[in-house]
């Protein structure tokens, strides 16, 4: 039972992931790192399956450098607040969305930001 409940978990969290990369503020990264943790623990196949894939390549760096890099964050932060805002103030009318896409941008900055440990670099 808990492997099943893993893989549901594993497979909505590379829903929400892919569906951050067209989506303002969702972060693709935290997503792509919890699916990659739950196949681990119930699907060796499916885990593979995600490391061979596009979104992969998120996983592959984090595990190689052990975070994602300053650079990496900031470039994140600075898409999501911006791909926010263009939404809110060209595209979004309704103020209720508006909220909801600026909460889910404040959300992953903060993702982003604290919780995704940054990778040690050489200087």
């Amino acid at each position: 039972m808990k492997r099943i409940i893993y893989i549901i978990l594993g497979s909505l969290c590379v829903g929400l992931g892919t569906v951050g990369v067209f989506l303002p503020g969702l972060p693709t990264t935290p997503f792509m790192l919890a699916a990659s943790w739950f196949f681990y623990r119930s699907s060796p196949r499916l885990r593979a399956w995600l490391l061979s894939s596009w979104l992969g390549v998120y996983i592959r760096d984090y595990e190689k450098n052990k975070g994602v890099t300053p650079r990496v964050k900031v470039m994140a932060i600075l898409m999501m607040v911006g791909m926010s805002a263009l939404s809110t103030t060209l595209f979004i009318e309704n103020v209720y969305v508006k909220s909801i896409v600026s909460i889910a941008c404040l959300i992953g900055v903060i993702v982003v930001g604290f919780v995704v440990p940054t990778a040690k670099t050489r200087i």
